[in-house]
C-alpha cells in the first residue's frame, strides 16, 4: 500500500463497465440522501423534531404525539371563539375556523403518515441495507486490490533478482516461486471479490425501479392530502357564506 502512494508500485485498474457501475452507485448513494433529508425537512420543518424522531426510531419507542402550528392555530382559535361568545358573528366564525383547521391538522397528519411510510421508510432501508452492503464489500475488493498489487510487486523483485548470487537465505528461484503462488492466490481472490460487488452493483438499477415506484406513491399521498385540504376548506366556506 506505502509502495502504490509512493507511485513504486502499479495498480491493478478495473474495467469501465466495472468504473460506471460504481459511479452510479455513488450517485445514486447521493441523491437517495439528499432526497430523504430534503423530504424529512418538508414533513416534520422543525429540526429539534426531526432528530427527536431520528431517536425515538433508534430505540424503537413510539414518537411523541406532539400538536402541530396548525393545530395549535386551531385551539387558540376555538378558544378565542368561545370567548367572543359562540353566538356573536365573530365568535362563531373563529369556532368554525378552528374547527376546519384541526381537520386540516388531522388530514397533514395522515399525509404524513403515509409520506413516510410509502417513501421514507424504504429509501431508509435501501440506504441502510442494499446500499450500505454495496460499500462494505466495495472495501473489501479495494483492500483485494492493495493486496494483489503488493504480491505483483514482490514477483517483480523476485524476478529482478535472479542470477544474482546470495551468500545466505532463500535461493532467488524459491523466492520467486512463494512469490507466483502467492500472486495466484490474490489473484483469485480479487476477481472472486470483482464479481461479488459486481452483481451488487449491478442490481441498482433494479433498486432504482423501485424507487420510482416509491416516487408515484409519494405523489399519490400527497394528492389525496390537497384534494381533502381542499374538499375541507370548501366545506368550510359553504358553511361561513349561509
Amino acid at each position: 500500500m506505502t509502495e502504490e502512494k509512493l507511485g513504486t508500485s502499479e495498480k491493478t485498474e478495473l474495467d469501465a463497465h466495472f468504473e460506471n457501475l460504481s459511479e452510479r452507485a455513488d450517485t445514486t448513494k447521493q441523491w437517495t440522501e439528499k432526497l430523504l433529508k430534503d423530504t424529512e425537512s418538508v414533513l416534520t420543518p422543525n429540526p429539534g423534531n426531526r432528530v427527536e424522531d431520528f431517536l425515538y426510531e433508534k430505540i424503537e419507542k413510539k414518537k411523541p404525539n406532539r400538536l402541530s402550528n396548525l393545530e395549535y392555530l386551531a385551539q387558540d382559535m376555538i378558544e378565542a371563539g368561545n370567548e367572543y361568545g359562540p353566538g356573536t358573528p365573530y365568535g362563531s366564525t373563529l369556532i368554525k375556523v378552528g374547527q376546519c383547521e384541526q381537520r386540516l391538522g388531522q388530514i397533514e397528519r395522515e399525509f404524513i403518515t403515509n409520506a413516510n411510510q410509502c417513501f421514507l421508510v424504504p429509501l431508509r432501508k435501501y440506504l441502510d441495507g442494499e446500499m450500505k452492503t454495496i460499500t462494505t464489500e466495495r472495501g473489501v475488493l479495494e483492500s483485494k486490490r492493495l493486496d494483489l498489487d503488493a504480491c505483483k510487486n514482490r514477483v517483480r523483485k523476485a524476478r529482478s533478482s535472479l542470477g544474482v548470487p546470495t551468500k545466505e537465505g532463500p535461493s532467488p528461484e524459491y523466492l520467486l516461486e512463494m512469490a507466483e503462488r502467492d500472486l495466484r492466490v490474490a489473484q483469485s481472490e480479487f476477481d472472486r471479490q470483482v464479481e461479488i460487488t459486481k452483481l451488487l452493483l449491478e442490481n441498482v438499477g433494479n433498486s432504482l425501479s423501485s424507487h420510482h415506484r416509491y416516487l408515484h406513491e409519494f405523489v399519490d399521498a400527497q394528492l389525496t392530502y390537497y384534494q381533502r385540504c381542499e374538499k375541507a376548506l370548501q366545506d368550510l366556506k359553504t358553511q361561513l357564506i349561509r
